[in-house]
């Protein structure tokens, strides 16, 4: 039996540079605040808007209020894209290639509504998506619409069941320690795609050596 592929985004399929947002908003800050936001943590802010419990608009003026913002709406949603990068071509293509041999994919985000738009913006312009990355993939799950979020288990199990996966037959592909501890916590094999991996190299190899060396922790 070929594993389910279960996606990161951010780090996996799209390149992420997390230092660019806290910058771009220190400089939109009267008081030179840092935004608590990063890899490992974040602020109850960005928990919120990842979960759906905040709008873009209470998004904003609450980053207005914690960190001094004098900003417009424009600027912030900037600053908060600013760690977007590009989505390479030959991620989407072996995506492609491995759905085409039969394994089943899903993606498994921590994302919110202002990144959707954005990505899904950009991955129109650049490769012609109506749906964003769903188009590629079998069925997507972000937090924002699910209202959970890494390293929650609740999240994993609730991809595992709407997806009729069994933990022991996923490869769960990530970026972030956390999210990966709770993966394996659960029984699904993991590729921690720690620098200086990538997709396009690791997954084959991964792939290759499916399930002997991604066992889950014992």
């Amino acid at each position: 039996m070929l594993p389910h592929l279960l996606f990161d985004f951010g780090g996996v399929l799209i390149d992420i540079d997390y230092d660019r947002t806290p910058a771009a908003f220190r400089r939109l800050s009267r008081a030179g605040s840092t935004v608590e936001y990063s890899q490992a943590t974040q602020a109850e802010l960005f928990d919120q808007l990842e979960t759906g419990q905040l709008t873009p608009a209470a998004f904003r003026d609450g980053l207005r209020a914690a960190y001094d913002l004098e900003a417009t709406d424009e600027e912030i949603d900037q600053a908060w894209h600013a760690l977007l990068l590009d989505v390479p071509a030959e991620r989407l293509a072996l995506v492609a290639e491995l759905r085409r041999q039969g394994h089943q994919t899903a993606l498994l985000s921590n994302t919110n509504a202002l990144h959707i738009a954005e990505i899904n913006r950009r991955l129109a312009a650049q490769y012609g998506f109506k749906n964003g990355i769903a188009d590629c993939l079998d069925h997507v799950f972000y937090s924002q619409e699910v209202g959970m979020r890494k390293p929650g288990e609740a999240f994993f199990q609730h991809a595992l069941r709407e997806m009729n996966w069994r933990a022991e037959d996923v490869l769960f592909i990530e970026d972030s320690p956390q999210h990966v501890a709770t993966a394996r916590r659960l029984g699904l094999r993991v590729l921690h795609l720690a620098p200086p991996l990538t997709l396009t190299t690791a997954l084959p190899e991964a792939l290759r050596a499916f399930p002997r060396e991604y066992a889950p922790l014992a």
